[in-house]
């Protein structure tokens, strides 16, 4: 219910209730203008979580004003979304078909794109499990029910799985034991919560929960596509300087130092 002012008092009183009003308006930040701010959004392999998250932290101390916004998920369904027009100004993938897939279509920056990091797929299982799992051959044991694995139309660590298990020839042995996940984090849930008996993840996602699980072996290069990621800033991007200087930090010293530090290893970042 509103207050009736009248003479004096009523104006007092009615300049009163402005003062308060904008007091309140004031405190609450409502009718603010927002500060503006640089923003650019990273579209990133899941895989990179962890390290991308803390060169972020880096890269905003160095740049006042900046922000950076990371969209996480498989490499091939971040793809799809940037050949969709979503409004994403840097790209790391968790291997060279998706960034491929947007370079053939001409969506990257002059010169943007560089490899930056390298990775190793393992076998791994629930830390608590009792099955004698000591190697891929082992998958054949009639002891193992599920195995994990990413979807290998959208997920690059999901490729490189099927690849080591064509190079093994278990394909046909598991295929119908096979739980495709939607990306390579949640066949580390799948086998962290002992929901399947093994799972085929990067290295670094096995490091993220290592007291949940074990890793069986590492896989040999020579089973599966180097793992090598590449990254790029988005043509068309209204923030280039800023998102190159994103590359550039993941690119440096500082950044392969955080990339190493959760297992990645440096790579020649020539294509």
């Amino acid at each position: 219910m509103f207050r009736r002012f009248s003479g004096l008092d009523g104006m007092r009183g009615f300049m009163s209730a402005l003062v308060c009003v904008a007091a309140l308006l004031l405190a609450t930040g409502v009718g603010a203008q927002p500060k503006a701010a640089h923003e650019i959004t990273v579209s990133a392999a899941i895989s990179l979580k962890n390290a991308f998250e803390d060169i972020s932290k880096v890269f905003q101390e160095r740049n006042p004003g900046a922000k950076v916004l990371f969209n996480f998920g498989a490499s091939g369904d971040l793809a799809r979304q940037i050949e969709a027009g979503a409004p994403v100004d840097v790209f790391a993938s968790a291997a060279q078909k998706d960034m491929d897939d947007i370079d053939g279509k001409s969506l990257l920056a002059f010169n943007s794109r560089k490899n930056f990091a390298g990775n190793a797929v393992v076998l791994i299982k629930p830390a608590n499990s009792n099955i004698p799992i000591s190697s891929m051959e082992d998958l054949r044991r009639k002891e193992v029910g599920k195995v994990s694995i990413g979807n290998p139309k959208t997920v690059p660590a999901g490729r490189y799985a099927e690849e080591a298990l064509r190079h093994y020839n278990l394909w046909d042995a598991v295929k119908d034991r096979l739980i495709f996940a939607e990306n390579v984090r949640q066949v580390l849930d799948y086998v962290a919560r002992g929901e399947v008996d093994a799972g085929l993840v990067y290295s670094t996602d096995a490091m993220v929960r290592s007291k949940e699980v074990k890793v069986v072996m590492k896989l040999p290069e020579s089973s599966h596509q180097p793992v090598v990621y590449p990254i790029g800033v988005i043509k068309g991007t209204k923030e280039e300087s800023l998102s190159r200087a994103f590359v550039d930090l993941v690119l440096s010293a500082e950044g392969q130092r955080i990339l190493n530090k959760y297992g990645f290893v440096t790579v020649n970042p020539s294509k």
